[in-house]
């Protein structure tokens, strides 16, 4: 079976569309092009879709490639067989590979090296065949000898049984049998390495089978036996694997050599499989896991870079904190910085009355519609000041929203937040983030490392190749999802957009500066470095307002703008129609002019054409107008203020593989366990809700000194 046809039933498609897609990619498009432009080739596969086929098509490639270095190896030892390498070719998984190659693999200084160097093979060979005639008591006499160091009978026997238990624990067949054996029966257990308490304590004293063993649990225990809190083991059932190996290896009828056979095979399990099984086994329960967390990661960031701007808002950014005080930013709608400044909340009432007085005179000077609280340290006394101080203002329009500071530390001490405000110092840029986090999330957000953004869990433990790879999938998918303006991105957003590097970024933004604004998307052609396919990549994703050309500022293509013509006259409008919004009946009639036949004569395809259609109706528009705006408040609540049964309104601000957590406006998030998530059976929390969500919980605990707040979803009404 071939790559292609592996994808095609792997993946449930058909062979056309893996083969248009792997030569899609070969070309170098990238998914976001691929899932946008190529929908006819693909047959719409999306991005989600494109990118797992992308990860696939990788490893079976390089599956691919160490099957032929394998076959390679053993060719050169002279012993490739035409069965081994057809075994090899049929393997479905590298460690497949890894158990045939085992007995061809260059060893280290084993037992059965040493004994194989003391010339006891062909005593080993001898046993092993388990002839009736052959007394291994008798045999080993012949091998005893002061050179090669071989002292005794009893020397020369467990030197032949070294041999032969190597040999068993290079069976491929019998390795992935007691790995099946072995995960399917198997226990993980932990106990405690220390008597300190900790986090781990539940883990303390722990059992679970292997197949039941949540992904979360893994992480945990990964981690604590990391930190010495825990001792991990995979304990399988022992007698069950023994009975198989004496089966397979030890002759029906026994003859003299048969309990030195059975001596080898127990050996072989204890001192040679298990372990490298139990490492096997820790490992892909370690890989499911992460790659569960990543997936996790991975819509959590996708929803949270997805949430809605609050568009040309003025609005105060606060980045709490104790000690240094409180550190002021404001912006205006575009995110321009008009004001900086620090306040102390959390000192004297005399410091109070003067923030009180600074963020008052901030309000009336800069006509302020919102504040934006940091979720960080200080938080909770910030957000009372901030609700006090609004008391103070009758008829104020002024709301406050909390926000996920998570990050803004990291993005204000990097080179780029240097670049970007040189003369501001690291708090005065993590106030300016913080603002701008509500205005547009995901122009902000991505000026930070994705793990670092903290709507995962365990991201720490992760492969970090892997981790980044999969992030920054997500963020490219999201920036190219929504478009970005050619005239305002800056350099780091532009990076993200299909075919552009950071040194094209850069220069689009140094012509800019240079040349004035963008009016059309061909100007892009004079970019240094920007080349025919770079543009052919980019050009869609990119916007411009107020430009030559309306159809600059949607995601047509400049590939169908003779198409996206063709269809306006056909149908009796124009451009200017477009740019006036004057297009309310243009589907309905593309629909009574049939589709199909449309799409032909313009010499495009049925989705490429459903696309320009809804871009035309909709210029400039942007998918996260269409999600629930987030919630606005103007008074707060304390954790002494609940009271279980309250019924409350709250945000979702993380989703885990065992619930999520709401913030209710009280400055500790609330858990929402996967059983209090709907009055059903909830595989995953993210069937029932993402990040964002505008929620209503009902409270059913409260612990004020654990700083723990149970939440629910069910019966609401009661």
């Amino acid at each position: 079976m071939t790559i292609a046809e592996q994808l095609a039933q792997e993946l449930n498609l058909k062979q056309w569309q893996v083969d248009n897609t792997i030569a899609l990619i070969d070309e170098g498009n990238t998914i976001p092009f691929i899932s946008r432009y190529r929908k006819e080739a693909t047959g719409e596969l999306n991005d989600e879709v494109l990118r797992a086929f992308s990860e696939r098509l990788t490893y079976l490639r390089n599956m691919q490639e160490r099957k032929e270095d394998v076959k390679r190896i053993i060719e050169e030892q002279g012993k490739l067989t035409e069965a081994l390498a057809a075994a090899i070719d049929a393997c479905q998984k590298l460690t497949e590979i890894e158990d045939l190659y085992r007995p061809y693999r260059p060893k280290r200084k084993t037992r059965a090296t040493v004994a194989k160097a003391k010339g006891l093979e062909p005593l080993a060979q001898g046993i092993y065949a388990q002839t009736p005639g052959f007394d291994p008591g008798t045999e080993a006499a012949a091998y005893l000898s002061e050179e090669k160091e071989v002292a005794s009978i009893e020397e020369a026997l467990q030197g032949a049984m070294d041999i032969i238990a190597e040999q068993i624990s290079d069976n491929a067949d019998h390795r992935k049998k007691i790995r099946d054996l072995t995960f399917r029966t198997g226990m993980v257990t932990s106990k405690a390495a220390t008597q300190e308490d900790s986090v781990y304590r539940m883990y303390y004293d722990f059992s679970e089978p292997c197949q039941k063993l949540a992904p979360h649990r893994t992480l945990a225990l990964d981690r604590g036996e990391k930190e010495k809190f825990l001792s991990v083991s995979v304990l399988p059932d022992t007698a069950q694997i023994l009975t198989y190996l004496t089966k397979k290896e030890v002759a029906k009828n026994p003859t003299p050599s048969s309990p030195y056979v059975q001596q080898a095979a127990e050996d072989a399990y204890a001192r040679l499989i298990a372990p490298s099984i139990e490492r096997e086994i820790r490992n892909e329960l370690t890989e499911t896991a992460q790659e569960q967390a990543i997936k996790v990661f991975q819509v959590n960031l996708k929803n949270l870079l997805m949430q809605p701007p609050i568009h040309n808002k003025v609005v105060i950014g606060l980045d709490p904190g104790y000690r240094t005080g409180c550190k002021v930013g404001v912006v205006d709608g575009t995110g321009k910085v008009l004001d900086t400044g620090v306040i102390y909340v959390t000192h004297s009432e005399a410091q109070k009355q003067s923030a009180a007085d600074f963020i008052k005179k901030l309000i009336a000077k800069h006509n302020v519609d919102l504040i934006s609280i940091g979720n960080g340290t200080a938080s909770k006394e910030t957000e009372l000041f901030v609700a006090e101080l609004l008391k103070t203002m009758p008829g104020t329009k002024v709301r406050y929203i909390i926000t996920n500071e998570a990050g803004a530390s990291v993005y204000s001490a990097s080179k780029l937040g240097t670049e970007e405000f040189p003369d501001f110092d690291v708090t005065q840029r993590s106030a300016v983030s913080i603002a701008r986090r509500v205005q547009d999330p995901l122009a902000e957000l991505v000026k930070i490392e994705p793990k670092a953004i903290g709507v995962g869990q365990y991201q720490h433990d992760m492969n970090q190749k892997r981790l980044e790879e999969s992030l920054g999938g997500v963020v490219e998918d999201a920036v190219n999802s929504v478009g970005v303006d050619l005239n305002t991105a800056s350099w780091p957003l532009l990076t993200h957009i299909s075919g552009i590097s950071s040194a094209i970024a850069k220069n689009i933004v140094a012509y800019r500066d240079e040349e004035g604004i963008f009016t059309a998307r061909a100007q892009l052609k004079k970019v240094p470095k920007l080349g025919p396919k770079a543009f052919e990549q980019c050009a869609g994703f990119l916007r411009i307002k107020d430009g030559k050309n309306i159809l600059d500022n949607t995601s047509v293509h400049p590939e169908s703008y003779a198409a996206a013509e063709g269809l306006l006259q056909k149908l009796g409008y124009s451009l200017e129609d477009v740019k006036n919004r004057n297009l309310d009946d243009i589907k309905k009639k593309a629909e009574q002019a049939g589709m199909e036949a449309l799409a032909e004569e313009l010499g495009i395809g049925v989705p490429t054409l459903t696309d320009i259609l809804a871009e035309l109706v909709k210029p400039g528009r942007d998918p996260r107008d269409e999600v629930e705006q987030p919630l606005l408040r103007s008074d707060v609540m304390s954790m002494e203020d609940l009271k279980e049964g309250m019924i409350l309104t709250g945000t979702v601000r993380n989703v885990i593989d065992f619930g999520a957590f709401v913030d209710i406006g009280v400055h500790q998030d609330g858990l929402v366990h996967i059983s209090q998530l709907a009055d059903r059976y909830v595989k995953h929390p993210m069937d029932v809700v993402s990040i964002g969500d505008i929620v209503t919980v009902k409270v059913l605990s409260c612990d004020v000194q654990k700083k723990r707040i149970s939440l629910t979803m069910r019966d609401l009404e009661g």
